[in-house]
């Protein structure tokens, strides 16, 4: 039986939230702990790995667990979920990832409402958001079509790939761009610089949409030959 509107909104809201929270809350911890960047990204990477796994499994069967613009654009053209109900699942998400970057700060102290100075620009950043949400979507996609059961995990696995193959560090989400140029953190983005990701992140969910299209779809059966007469 489908979910009502109402509680898939508030699951993609919080789960939204808690990505976001787990993504700004681990980067403040690793860089309370640690003044070695590579081991802070390290403890900033598996929270975020691990975290979409079980957020996934758990709110999936509510609302699909978009958690992401970018995602739920592309199953709006797929016309997998409606027009309107997909504009709500982008305002749920923008504002589900706002209230997790306050509750991380409001976690450890800091003050709530930050914005960001760390500066993200540049062709090798831009063309790395491409990836990254190339990447997420062709990832759900396939497994949608081969391993629905794994999407949870082969979600998570990417991100923490992503994490550390891509120059910008893997945020293939628009809404978590959002919520992170509000935190002034290790995890944070300059407000300037988001809607040039933004638009890096769109265009590369819908590459993936148009390559899953063709190579994931089914093949038609072929003619059976007629006997001889």
């Amino acid at each position: 039986m489908a979910t009502d509107l109402s509680r898939r909104l508030v699951a993609e809201a919080l789960g939204t939230a808690m990505l976001v929270a787990a993504v700004v809350g681990s980067g403040i911890m690793a860089d309370r702990l640690t003044d070695d960047v590579a081991l802070s990204l390290l403890g900033n990477t598996i929270p975020t790995g691990a975290m979409l796994v079980v957020l996934i499994t758990i709110l999936g069967p509510i609302s699909g667990a978009h958690f992401n613009p970018a995602v739920t654009l592309v199953f709006a053209l797929r016309r997998e979920i409606q027009t309107k109900a997909a504009i709500a699942y982008v305002i749920a998400q923008i504002t589900g990832g706002i209230a997790g970057t306050f509750l991380a700060h409001t976690m450890f102290d800091l003050p709530i409402l930050q914005i960001s100075q760390a500066v993200r620009a540049g062709s090798g950043q831009w063309i790395a958001e491409l990836v990254a949400a190339f990447g997420l979507v062709f990832t759900i996609l396939a497994g949608l079509r081969f391993r629905s059961d794994a999407i949870p995990w082969l979600v998570g696995l990417y991100i923490t790939s992503a994490y550390w193959f891509t120059a910008s560090t893997s945020f293939a989400n628009p809404a978590v761009a959002i919520a992170r140029a509000l935190s002034n953190t290790f995890a944070g983005i300059r407000p300037l610089d988001v809607p040039a990701f933004i638009v890096a992140e769109l265009l590369g969910a819908l590459l993936a949409m148009a390559l899953a299209g063709w190579l994931l779809s089914v093949p038609k059966p072929e003619p059976e030959m007629k006997a001889a007469q």
